[in-house]
């Protein structure tokens, strides 16, 4: 697909997805901009791993909406969490952040996904999750609440969830820097204690602890996929497909947690 046939399909999928939208909601309070910020993060990485597949034709249908409706959620929070920001810091930040944004957005829309431009884009996405976090936990640290720590940290799984899918994708298409296995690894520990530590928080209310048993078992399926090895072509391409989907329902199991605790705040 040329740059312009794939700008076009990008942009029609995106206003289909958000055409029933007719107003922005405002950030009412910090526990939602934490959790909006948190999910930046997310984004950036679900972005980077949604082009991948692309690339490989990996659940590519699906992929394509992804990556559409995670452009036009990334630009849309942004300008929400601009509005809201608390100090001069964060609105420095969000600047900051706005700039990788728009060098990042090009890389992902300039071309159809490919090798050469995939390299690009797995060095852009770190450069706007580093920014992300930084403005997420100053928006912790001005809450100053317990709460606010456990909505900062659900929010992060879900970052780690893409992440891990994509050093997995970039891993598959042979495009994958040396060091991105080990830090498959550290994301994957790196979840794995915090799930232990959000299971024994005490503010726990009991739809909390049904969500994270559900994300318990949905995370024992994304594990192993992430894990499952073959030599065929045809059943490695199935299990990046697996990877893409587990990841997915993971995805959307810890962002309900995220907006339970965010809901306590």
């Amino acid at each position: 697909m040329d740059r312009r046939r794939f700008l076009t399909a990008t942009a029609l999928v995106a206003s289909g997805a958000f055409g029933g939208l007719t107003a922005r909601a405002q950030i009412a309070h910090i526990s939602e901009a934490i959790n909006k910020s948190g999910r930046q993060r997310m984004l950036s990485q679900r972005l980077a791993k949604a082009y991948l597949q692309i690339g490989q034709d990996i659940d590519a249908e699906r992929s394509k909406k992804i990556l559409s409706d995670s452009l036009v959620l990334f630009e849309r929070q942004l300008v929400d969490l601009k509005a809201f920001a608390p100090t001069q810091e964060n609105k420095a930040e969000l600047q900051e952040v706005d700039q990788a944004w728009m060098r990042y957005k090009t890389a992902l829309t300039v071309a159809a996904p490919n090798p050469q431009d995939a390299h690009k884009v797995l060095v852009l996405n770190e450069d706007v999750l580093k920014l992300a976090n930084a403005a997420t936990m100053q928006l912790e640290k001005s809450s100053g609440t317990t709460i606010a720590g456990y909505v900062n940290m659900a929010g992060r799984q879900r970052m780690l969830s893409q992440r891990m899918a994509k050093f997995y994708q970039a891993i598959n298409w042979g495009i994958a820097t040396p060091e991105m296995k080990s830090k498959l690894s550290g994301a994957r520990d790196e979840f794995v204690a915090a799930m232990a530590t959000l299971n024994a928080a005490p503010k726990n209310t009991p739809e909390i602890k049904r969500e994270l048993e559900l994300a318990q078992v949905q995370w024992v399926f994304f594990d192993n996929a992430l894990h499952a090895e073959s030599d065929n072509a045809a059943f490695r391409k199935q299990l990046a497909v697996n990877v893409a989907t587990t990841s997915e329902r993971i995805l959307e199991v810890m962002d309900r947690i995220t907006g339970m605790y965010e809901r306590l705040g």
